[in-house]
């Protein structure tokens, strides 16, 4: 969701959950009208609570099934069933952009009270017009010294129901009493609220939540936050040609999750996971610099390979699934943190490395290992590299669903010779322009998946994927459209980039005879 609906939701192909108008019925069917329509629902059983929203649902389903129902006959049966007023609600399907919550939390220790002001403010709204307050549900907990919840008391409501504290106004302060000592707050729980949230956190705080908060989705934000941190301060550096130690505190953290024997695996491996150099470009918001972002990347995952090395690769060795191959959680689980160790360790670029990450793909006995080793060896410049993508081709040359992995690994590749190598595999036999999944698997990774080539400082990432959009367009222009999206953050680079990719997109827009499905997107581009 905040991958790719969040920054649909912040550029100029922002709409609402229930658009207003489209041109091409085709384009309708986004991210925003899916994911963030369903966390909306998910909202919906936030507010409500579990049994309502049973209820609710139960009373859809005999009152409309069979029918065309609309957003208000689905609402209605929620607030008929819960007694509880939803008007304010269905601002969400009709208000473009992401909330932005700022939060503050102060304590009292004479009082021992604490108190957390929330304040909302939301994107003005497509074509004019002031946007309304949000029903915005926040689910929160004080996390005491020894890692317990405190008790949640509301100055003159009491107890709050299921940790939810429910922001209705632009801005509403919310003043807990009998709190024993200085908590650190947990905001946001289980990602109660599809917002972008700022809170006064220190990384004290960020590396005692890393630690102790019971609350899954919220430990692994604060690893994701402090992360962030660490890597924008290492942009920041390089971009002022100066170097930066910070990031040890960060790794520190981060040994002490794999430490943990309570976390399962799975768990484990989305932790040790960095923020996406998209994530890191939707922090920055202006003036974008991909291959500064690349080179932070790099530099903190390298730092912590360098520090935790001897752990990653004994979780490489102990987490090796043996027997028969099995599709269950804790094979599954095994399988994503054992390929996530071995992401951090070819960081280090070592010849050790690159052995490892060959031997990996070699024994392989599944599609989810070879697959990942693959695209690991496809970021080198090796022998064994080379030997990798010949092997895998010669193997699955015949299967025309497999070798999508064969097409993909290679798009995603940062180094400098990739678009070449993208642009001959155009010509490759086994690509077409008429099968949707080669597109995707080709030219739709590299312009989603690769931001270092994409947005290369020559244009040239643009200009081709101009010129495939064009191409596809004639035979398919429903995914000539999803791959021209990939510039739907264009505004947001630094100025250089942003002229080229401008020209690009104005080169497919005076292009005669385009389908209703990319006028309308390239149009919006250009507009908004």
């Amino acid at each position: 969701l905040r991958a790719n609906q969040f920054p649909e939701d912040a550029g100029p192909l922002s709409h609402p959950v229930r658009p207003e108008s489209y041109i091409e019925i085709n384009n309708f069917y986004t991210a925003t009208v899916y994911e963030k329509g369903a966390e909306l629902v998910r909202m919906i059983e936030t507010i409500l609570g579990r049994q309502d929203f049973d209820a609710g649902l139960q009373l859809y389903f005999d009152r409309h099934d069979g029918d065309a129902a609309t957003i208000e006959d689905f609402l209605a049966c929620f607030a008929e069933a819960s007694g509880r007023d939803l008007t304010q609600f269905i601002r969400w399907y009709n208000q473009p952009g992401t909330p932005n919550l700022a939060c503050e939390f102060k304590y009292d220790n004479r009082a021992k009270s604490a108190t957390l002001k929330v304040t909302q403010t939301l994107p003005e709204k497509t074509g004019g017009g002031k946007p309304r307050p949000l029903h915005i549900p926040i689910k929160i907990g004080l996390i005491s010294s020894d890692g317990a919840d405190l008790p949640l008391d509301l100055d003159g409501d009491g107890a709050v129901a299921d940790g939810v504290l429910h922001v209705t106004k632009p801005s509403q302060t919310f003043k807990f009493v009998d709190v024993a000592e200085k908590p650190v707050p947990s905001v946001l729980r289980g990602f109660s609220a599809p917002v972008n949230l700022s809170l006064n956190l220190s990384d004290d705080d960020l590396e005692f939540l890393i630690a102790h908060d019971t609350d899954p989705f919220n430990r692994w934000q604060a690893a994701n936050t402090y992360a962030t941190r660490t890597l924008l301060t290492i942009v920041k550096a390089l971009s002022k040609g100066k170097r930066t130690t910070r990031g040890r505190g960060y790794v520190n953290a981060l040994k002490a999750v794999l430490d943990d024997k309570t976390l399962e695996p799975a768990y484990k491996a989305e932790l040790l996971k960095l923020p996406t150099q998209s994530d890191l470009a939707r922090e920055i918001g202006r003036n974008v610099n991909p291959d500064y972002i690349f080179r932070a990347h790099r530099q903190l995952s390298r730092l912590v390979a360098n520090m935790l090395g001897d752990q990653l690769e004994s979780l490489h060795d102990k987490m090796k699934t043996r027997g028969a191959f099995s599709a269950g959680s804790d094979a599954t689980g095994k399988r994503a943190l054992r390929n996530q160790a071995l992401t951090l360790l070819m960081s280090r670029g070592t010849k050790k490395d690159i052995e490892r990450a060959s031997n990996h793909f070699r024994k392989a006995r599944n599609m989810t290992d070879q697959a990942h080793a693959l695209v690991l060896l496809g970021w080198t410049n090796s022998p064994e590299r080379k030997k990798a993508f010949e092997t895998f081709y010669n193997r699955w040359k015949d299967d025309h669903i497999v070798i999508d992995t064969w097409f993909s690994a290679q798009a995603q590749s940062p180094r400098n010779t990739t678009l070449n190598n993208i642009k001959k595999l155009t010509k490759h036999p086994l690509f077409s322009h008429t099968a949707p999944n080669k597109v995707r698997a080709l030219v739709g990774n590299f312009a989603m998946m690769n931001p270092v080539q994409f947005n290369r400082a020559d244009g040239g990432g643009y200009n081709f994927v101009a010129d495939q959009v064009l191409a596809i367009d004639h035979v398919n222009p429903q995914i000539a459209a999803r791959i021209l999206g990939c510039f739907k953050s264009w505004r947001a680079l630094e100025v250089g980039r942003r002229n080229l990719a401008q020209k690009s997109l104005r080169r497919v827009a005076k292009t005669p005879n385009l389908s209703r499905d990319v006028y309308e997107i390239v149009s919006k581009m250009l507009e908004g």
